[in-house]
């Protein structure tokens, strides 16, 4: 005990002393107490983490959410412009934190937007960094950590960017032809590009230096998506094929498409994923089957008989909820079963487009 304690016990009765221990002794059980609770709600918080690290790398894990969306308001849909984007854009990137959004444009500008203040914050274009870009540009990606961005135009040149002052870092040669799409692995510094030379190509930004291609595609590739396996989906366009990259295996998965051109593909976890042709056809597929689970025919109708060709995906991954792009000025919004066996239409948001 402390002076000021022993001088004060010795002022106290037998029972008023008593009653100062036990309270004592109950503010000592009480701090262990909070802090052993501390410890377990970090326990239980690192427990669930890793059971979710532990599904989402094996495809097994699944938020069902599309049942919380509804129809924004057209208050709801921001338009923001930019001088540099003076024609269509072609491709679009948001930072795994939500921060940020990169597009590209057919005029040969990639501008960096903040998304919390809507408004364009830096910009690229092709007069000021004409060594880097040519007319057009083709895709932008970005790595979760945010660290790099990638993009590229209709040269074979890959050219990487440091994502905060978009300053170049280095450029990635080896392409015979424009490169198409570009992705990077969940949670690494492995980039995959796809190209009309009918080839995937892996890069590592960790050494900035290439690491192997990828053959397989009768035809240009259309669009390329990776989550966290080592492993790479893409669309053959007129090859009406969709392949899935086993880099470690060194093999490859061929899922067979409708007819017409299997133009883009999008993967909403590691066991299944979504492809939309130019017949208008959107399909929903799982990795064990060489069949789609579910089609949807036509699913942003058609004009003038002929259907609207499907031009963009976008999926919440780990999810039931996914979007699709047309040419009918609408982004519409999907839910898939919980049996992946049905696609159910949502809502659709009417924004400009062509």
């Amino acid at each position: 005990f402390s002076d000021a304690e022993e001088s004060e016990s010795d002022n106290e009765t037998a029972e008023q002393k008593k009653l100062r221990l036990a309270k004592k002794y109950l503010e000592e059980i009480e701090k262990e107490e909070a802090k052993r609770a501390e410890l377990k709600e970090l326990d239980d918080a690192v427990e669930k983490r890793l059971q979710k690290d532990y599904l989402e790398q094996k495809g097994k894990l699944r938020i069902e959410v599309a049942d919380n969306y509804v129809a924004p308001k057209e208050s709801d849909v921001k338009l923001i412009r930019a001088k540099e984007h003076r024609l269509p854009l072609t491709c679009v990137c948001i930072t795994n934190d939500g921060e940020f959004a990169f597009t590209g444009c057919k005029t040969g500008s990639i501008i960096k937007w903040g998304i919390r203040e809507k408004r364009k914050l830096a910009c690229l274009t092709y007069k000021t960094h004409s060594k880097y870009i040519t007319k057009s540009v083709t895709s932008v990606a970005v790595s979760t950590d945010s660290k790099y961005l990638a993009t590229s135009d209709m040269s074979p040149n890959i050219q990487i960017w440091d994502t905060h002052t978009l300053k170049h870092i280095h450029t990635f040669k080896g392409h015979k032809d424009t490169v198409i799409g570009l992705v990077f692995r969940k949670n690494t510094h492995d980039l995959y590009s796809a190209s009309k030379d009918r080839s995937v190509k892996i890069w590592s930004l960790g050494e900035m230096a290439y690491v192997e291609t990828l053959f397989g595609h009768q035809s240009p590739i259309t669009s390329i998506d990776a989550l966290t396996r080592e492993r790479a989906i893409t669309s053959g366009g007129r090859d009406t094929t969709v392949r899935i990259w086993k880099i470690v295996e060194e093999s490859q998965l061929i899922f067979n498409g409708p007819e017409g051109s299997l133009d883009v593909v999008k993967l909403l976890d590691e066991e299944h994923f979504v492809s939309g042709s130019d017949n208008g056809s959107i399909c929903l597929w799982s990795v064990l089957k060489k069949k789609p689970l579910c089609t949807i025919n036509e699913a942003h109708g058609s004009y003038n008989e002929v259907p609207r060709w499907i031009t963009s995906l976008a999926t919440l991954l780990n999810s039931d909820l996914f979007a699709s792009g047309s040419n009918d000025n609408n982004i519409r919004l999907w839910k898939v079963s919980d049996s992946y066996k049905n696609i159910v239409p949502l809502f659709s948001i009417e924004i400009s487009g062509f």
